[in-house]
């Protein structure tokens, strides 16, 4: 049996590749293995490993990038305490290996894992690592990549396995989709800003939220805080554009599906929309954000390049992101290339390539 101590958080792209591949190695490892979630109580990765069924430990982190000196010397006491909590962690659970996502919480669960000698297999999300990857990548043993560019800086402990895509994403059919979510025949557009939201895209629905309806029908993944505000905005509509507004706070299960049944979306750049945009033939307008290294910009770029996705720039979004995307809704030609390019890099065993990778370290 194998113990796998999972880490990762801060934004659900780096917490579902570490539950999609603890689900493929429950399914492949010839005993049950067992699990550890480590990450930072009040990130993302608490509730969603609680969902999971996961066993979780906090590890206290605090975000460092962007913020100010002051700020930045706390999150650095903040990851020495956080490496104590995750020494503890070592201990009580005893794994044969260690399987990082990146984000802050990553940090010092991976300086413990160094320092109590388990083995590290980190998983790269991105096309670029961020900076918790950048720091722990000399001390792993084998890293997991999505993409091909990314091999460069870990030489031969590097294996390209793809995105650990979810299991919701395997048989997908579009009208059982459609169905789902009582959408008609004419196009229908995904808005997504993930777990937290993106507020930017969401004030550029909501401001032109009509003339959106009139284009499409609209599944809405606001996040938490801006759902009531959205939701009011609803009942303010005539019926007929409201019957065309999906809106959601957020989705977890039903995503697959929300993918599935539309056809182009808006969304940020995390490294999800490597995986699992091609793996529903979703198509995408992407507004990369500059934060975190610029790490979104590669992705969206690596999907654009492929001729899957197109970029609107984030400071332009307010003026660029309803024209560009009614254009794309409105050229059935277009819309059916880019969908074709997408499902060109579609690839759904990343999950179960990573189980393997971890099943190396099996006593």
């Amino acid at each position: 049996m194998i113990r796998v101590l999972l880490a990762g958080g801060g934004s659900g792209g780096h917490v579902f590749p570490a539950l999609a591949a603890a689900s493929a190695l429950e399914r492949i490892a010839p005993q049950p293995p067992e699990f550890l979630y480590a990450g930072a109580s009040a990130g993302v990765e608490s509730e969603l490993a609680a969902a999971a069924g996961i066993p979780f430990a906090p590890i206290a982190a605090r975000p460092v990038r962007g913020r100010n000196p002051a700020s930045q010397l706390l999150s650095a006491a903040t990851a020495g305490v956080g490496v104590l909590d995750a020494l503890g962690a070592m201990r009580r659970f005893r794994p044969h290996v260690v399987f990082l996502t990146g984000g802050y919480a990553s940090a010092p669960v991976g300086v413990a894992a160094w320092l109590s000698r388990r083995p590290i297999v980190l998983f790269q999300p991105d096309v670029a690592p961020g900076w918790a990857l950048k720091m722990l990548a000399p001390l792993a043993r084998r890293a997991c990549l999505t993409h091909e560019n990314a091999r460069e800086r870990y030489g031969d402990r590097a294996v390209l396995t793809g995105y650990p895509i979810r299991e919701g994403f395997h048989g997908l059919d579009q009208p059982l989709a459609r169905a789902h979510f009582q959408l008609n025949g004419g196009p229908a557009l995904l808005v997504t800003g993930a777990v937290r939201g993106a507020q930017r895209i969401n004030r550029v629905i909501a401001e032109r939220l009509p003339e959106w309806l009139e284009v499409a029908q609209l599944i809405h993944i606001s996040g938490e805080s801006e759902f009531a505000r959205l939701n009011a905005l609803r009942d303010q509509l005539e019926p007929r554009l409201a019957s065309r507004y999906r809106l959601y706070s957020y989705l977890s299960t039903e995503m697959p599906l929300a993918m599935a049944a539309c056809d182009l979306a808006i969304s940020r750049a995390g490294a999800s929309v490597i995986g699992e945009y091609p793996a529903a033939g979703l198509p995408a307008v992407l507004v990369p954000i500059d934060e975190a290294g610029g790490h979104q910009r590669f992705n969206a770029e690596a999907l654009a390049n492929a001729g899957a996705a197109v970029i609107v720039d984030n400071a332009t979004v307010e003026s660029d992101l309803f024209a560009t995307t009614a254009d794309i809704l409105g050229d059935a030609e277009r819309l059916r290339a880019m969908r074709e390019q997408v499902l060109t890099l579609r690839r759904l065993d990343g999950a179960e390539a990573i189980a393997r990778v971890l099943l190396e370290f099996a006593p």
